[in-house]
């Protein structure tokens, strides 16, 4: 099969486009045809690798020194099952499926980043919703379960003010939604250029951060989710870390590891089946383009999510 093998460490140079054997699945997996990946912000950092030393380290412990020791990145799909083990239960051949392939922080598997994937049955993957497209599937889960994260350290009631920084992005996008979807009266923080991108999305409030007086549009908000991370920062960044109400909470997508359950797996299926959650996509590559497609990840200004379709 095809796939994109990560060569060592760097720029994206090293991803190359590669036969390899295609995988079979072992009793309890099925073994889906890959029709849509993405690319997210986590494969950037894991194919760069240029973290400070003490984190350089300890990240290669967990995913291979000099070279990934799965060569094979990507852990979104959704694609149609085309094989499956004899003790399977819960799908058949041609069902089509949507996967995650992290269900813990030291229970994941890569391998999205190609034509075949093989996972357990019992893991992040459920039937994919029939009123969206394998690239829509494909473009719910990294942001949505990230999402799903930080709200689950909120206890949102209906009417509380809840500021989303680094809106218009996977995690972001999603934030929105889920917020809006509990009831809160959402801010978003973002460039100018997605301002609409983030109404359509269920926004009540915009702000842009690179304008000078930013910070004279906070106000005093229950919750001030970070959906961006440390990495990033701004003065309207650190101004809204104080812009809470007595009993506030921030709350940031670098605090801790995040939790992928299957609970929030699930719950996101039900939510895309409903239409109270859409996803969103900026650009959409072939495979044979995915050097390309990190290149633009790596820049910071994508817009939801990068799909490739395989």
């Amino acid at each position: 099969m095809k796939a994109i093998t990560c060569l060592k460490y760097g720029d994206s140079e090293n991803l190359v486009l590669t036969e390899v054997k295609k995988p079979s699945p072992k009793d309890n997996e099925i073994l889906i045809k890959i029709h849509a990946t993405s690319v997210t912000t986590s494969d950037v950092l894991i194919r760069k690798l240029d973290q400070p030393f003490i984190l350089k380290f300890i990240l290669q412990l967990i995913f291979g020194f000099g070279k990934p020791r799965n060569p094979i990145l990507g852990m979104v799909s959704s694609g149609v099952v085309e094989g499956k083990g004899k003790s399977v239960v819960s799908f058949n051949i041609g069902d089509e499926v949507f996967a995650y392939g992290s269900m813990s922080p030291t229970k994941r598997h890569f391998g999205s980043y190609a034509e075949y994937i093989c996972l357990p049955e019992d893991w992040n993957i459920a039937h994919k919703p029939t009123n969206i497209s394998h690239n829509e599937a494909a473009a719910i889960q990294y942001g949505g379960l990230l999402a799903s994260h930080l709200l689950s350290k909120t206890a949102i009631k209906k009417g509380d003010k809840v500021l989303i920084y680094g809106a218009s992005g996977s995690i972001g996008t999603m934030a929105i939604q889920l917020a809006k979807n509990a009831g809160a009266n959402v801010t978003s923080v973002c460039s100018k250029r997605n301002f609409e991108l983030v109404k359509s999305l269920g926004s009540d409030c915009v702000i842009d951060y690179t304008a000078e007086d930013a910070e004279a549009y906070l106000e005093s908000y229950h919750y001030v989710i970070d959906a961006v991370g440390k990495s990033k920062s701004s003065t309207l960044k650190e101004k809204s870390k104080k812009a809470l109400s007595p009993k506030g909470k921030y709350i940031s997508i670098d605090d801790e590891t995040p939790l992928t359950p299957k609970s929030a797996f699930l719950n996101l299926k039900s939510l895309a089946e409903k239409g109270k959650i859409k996803p969103v996509i900026d650009r959409i590559y072939s495979l044979d383009k995915m050097a390309e497609a990190h290149d633009y990840v790596e820049k910071g200004h994508k817009r939801g999510n990068v799909i490739i379709t395989v």
